[in-house]
């Protein structure tokens, strides 16, 4: 692992090594600054994986809205489980709807992405979440409130039915 990797990795965990109460988390950017794929970072999430796996935090909230992350199966098998040196289950916040596109995602297809979670991670452990937020920058904002608000709405229609499916 590179130095730098495994000294963040260290830094998070002497940052959150008190903390007992509220979930800890890391959220792994890959690019809120254009509307455009081709210019984001692409590329699965194994070169970090030997500092995530150490990181002793309880949510892993990734990307997975666009196939420039790659495939679950990735993180899956390395970060589900334990949080090291603890009985604390690790958790998941799945980015299932892009806030860069125009178009909302349909809550089938948050439900199918989530699926493939679920091979991975129980139901009780999975977030549904946006890749990054639909925040905004100088004067453009990632997307317009209206388009905002049907991917919101779509991923609460997806934790419905798969409350429904998996309670």
């Amino acid at each position: 692992m590179g130095v730098e990797l495994d000294y963040a990795a260290e830094l998070i965990n002497r940052i959150i090594k008190d903390i007992k109460g509220p979930r800890t988390g890391i959220h792994i950017c890959r690019g809120n600054w254009s509307t455009r794929e081709d210019v984001l970072l692409t590329g699965d999430y194994t070169p970090l994986l030997p500092a995530l796996t150490k990181m002793k935090v309880n949510q892993f909230v990734l990307e997975y809205a666009t196939p420039r992350a790659g495939e679950i199966k990735v993180v899956g098998e390395a970060l589900s489980g334990n949080i090291p040196d603890t009985d604390i289950p690790r958790e998941l916040g799945l980015g299932v709807v892009n806030p860069r596109t125009t178009e909302a995602e349909t809550p089938e297809e948050i439900v199918r992405k989530t699926r493939l979670a679920l091979d991975f991670f129980p139901p009780e452990q999975i977030f549904l979440n946006t890749d990054c937020g639909f925040g905004c920058f100088a004067n453009r904002c990632v997307n317009v409130e209206e388009v905002a608000t049907e991917k919101i709405k779509s991923i609460v229609q997806a934790a419905k039915m798969l409350r429904k499916e998996y309670s």
